[in-house]
């Protein structure tokens, strides 16, 4: 009791010190030091407080793994958490505070965004922030199993008020005829509660892929199943293609690819019978990308024996598109790589080549291995209301 009550002394005379040295510690060493003294808990929990640290770039914390299924109409409503650096193991109850079961869209900067499960009479969109447990519920104008939904939050370059002002933007692609199809955008905004339609359209006849909608530097960016990458940037409205760094029809068999930031920088990951590459795009209107990792299958094989066997070959066989991937990249981030071989799942870092088993794929919920939702997350402290409690509607 002396000792606390020594800290707190100390804190009431040094407030300022302390706001400006525990500001620069990332959510996650702040969750634990609020429980050193009642001053520091009240310190890191000011709306103030909050606000400044929001405006440094937190690390990764962990991946949201959500799998589906091929065929049938039904979500698949087990959600995971899969730590990056703990060793707790998966967690399946971080959304157990929403008053639905849900499936995960979008993660961006320590929010969340969510849509009712199917099948659904009333859905609805779920924004959150899974770390203080708030919440905002917004109406579903198109009640669709597919509806794509990006989610547009960074503190650093529209730093929050009295909460966290974020927005949504709905991709849909309808045909102009002629077997030609085009991307539209509608957009939501927290500050003014409504939807609305951008002007703006992109001609592309693929379709939309894994990692839908990593937000890099106000632009958000969506894999598509051909050899392009569609962006839009949220400020201008204005959207484009964007070239892969190597052409899907150079390759004798079918490669895995996946998109994710890391530096600030949109990252380009593939695999295929010629190993693991991830390029770096360093230009974005002269289509200029840098190959930042390459190795073999043969060499990831020899420097991980314990986890791989035969992988050039297997990894080779794949000539269809319709065949399951023996080697699948789900997400990237941070320069962490998460992937499913074969029936396990794996987390690789690209820069220290270290690589652990996370788990195997049954105990995600069930044996599905078809495009799993699997999305980066952040802490934050950032409130989505400080007025009105855990939750709050919208119309």
């Amino acid at each position: 009791m002396k000792s606390v009550q020594a800290m707190d002394n100390i804190w009431s005379s040094n407030t300022d010190i302390f706001f400006d040295v525990l500001s620069r510690f990332p959510t996650k060493c702040l969750l634990n030091l609020r429980c050193v003294c009642k001053g520091w808990y009240c310190l890191i929990s000011d709306r103030l407080f909050i606000k400044f640290q929001s405006q440094q770039r937190e690390p990764l914390f962990g991946f949201f793994f959500q799998q589906r299924y091929q065929w049938c109409l039904d979500d698949i409503r087990t959600i995971n958490h899969i730590p990056v650096e703990s060793e707790a193991g998966l967690q399946q109850s971080v959304f157990s505070f929403l008053p639905e079961e849900v499936v995960v869209l979008a993660s961006c900067n320590g929010l969340v965004c969510l849509r009712s499960c199917y099948p659904f009479r009333d859905p609805f969109i779920y924004v959150c922030n899974p770390l203080n447990k708030e919440w905002i519920r917004l109406g579903l104008a198109k009640a669709d199993k597919e509806t794509t939904i990006a989610l547009v939050f960074d503190p650093i370059r529209e730093p929050i008020g009295q909460s966290a002002n974020f927005k949504l933007v709905q991709v849909q692609q309808y045909e102009a005829g002629d077997e030609e199809f085009f991307f539209s955008f509608d957009i939501y905004s927290s500050d003014t509660g409504d939807w609305r339609k951008s002007k703006e359209i992109c001609h592309c006849n693929d379709r939309l892929y894994k990692n839908k909608g990593t937000l890099i530097g106000g632009i958000l960016h969506w894999l598509t199943d051909g050899d392009e990458i569609l962006t839009f940037n949220v400020e201008n409205e204005l959207s484009w293609l964007i070239s892969v760094p190597i052409s899907a029809a150079t390759l004798d068999s079918i490669p895995e690819a996946c998109i994710g930031e890391y530096d600030g920088k949109l990252h380009y990951v593939m695999v295929s019978e010629n190993g693991l590459h991830v390029w770096c795009l360093e230009d974005y209107f002269e289509f200029q990308w840098t190959l930042k990792h390459s190795k073999t299958l043969d060499e990831l094989e020899e420097e991980h024996p314990e986890f791989f066997c035969n992988l050039r070959v297997r990894v080779g066989q794949r000539k269809f598109f319709e065949s399951t991937p023996w080697m699948d990249p789900l997400a990237f981030k941070d320069g962490y790589l998460l992937m499913r071989v074969c029936s396990n799942i794996y987390l690789y870092h690209v820069d220290t080549n270290k690589m652990k088993e996370v788990c195997a794929l049954n105990e995600l919920g069930t044996y599905s291995t078809f495009n799993p939702i699997v999305l980066p997350y952040s802490l934050s402290l950032v409130p989505l209301n400080w007025a009105s409690g855990k939750g709050r509607q919208q119309s």
